[in-house]
């Protein structure tokens, strides 16, 4: 699996836009697919133009403390690259951990708010708020 600091030195190599969109594009392309349940209206990100769903499940760790899993998807290839990276910062940690991660100031980093239109970007800010709002709700359950 690609880390998010993999992604971040792929960025840092590609000069030019069209090769970011291209790399972003496959990076949609591992994400692992999303069961025909899963395509749900539960599952259904709002606030983005295009359909994104993301599905998550909860696992605890060996300490009992608990990981957010996710699977994700979309039906434009852009979308599910930012999918793909929004999962790689976020899949697999703890609600704490999630809560720390500045994601907005990430995607500044990856130059998306300059290079991706305004519906994009608030899809990407509905993606991560969305994440969030799991995490809280998992601290919210846990305490």
């Amino acid at each position: 699996m690609t880390t998010i600091d993999e992604i971040r030195d792929n960025f840092a190599l590609l000069d030019e836009w069209d090769d970011r969109y291209r790399y972003v594009i496959e990076l949609g392309r591992t994400l692992e697919p999303l069961s025909e349940a899963e395509h749900s209206a539960q599952n259904k990100v709002q606030g983005c133009v295009s359909q994104v769903w993301l599905s998550k499940r909860v696992e605890r760790d060996g300490n009992g403390e608990p990981r957010l899993i996710y699977v994700g998807d979309s039906d434009a290839h852009i979308v599910r690259g930012l999918v793909a990276i929004v999962l790689t910062l976020f899949s697999g940690h703890t609600p704490k951990d999630i809560l720390a991660t500045d994601a907005l100031a990430l995607f500044d980093e990856f130059g998306f708010r300059d290079h991706l239109t305004p519906q994009r970007s608030n899809g990407l800010r509905s993606m991560v708020d969305r994440i969030r709002n799991d995490a809280r709700e998992a601290l919210a359950s846990a305490a």
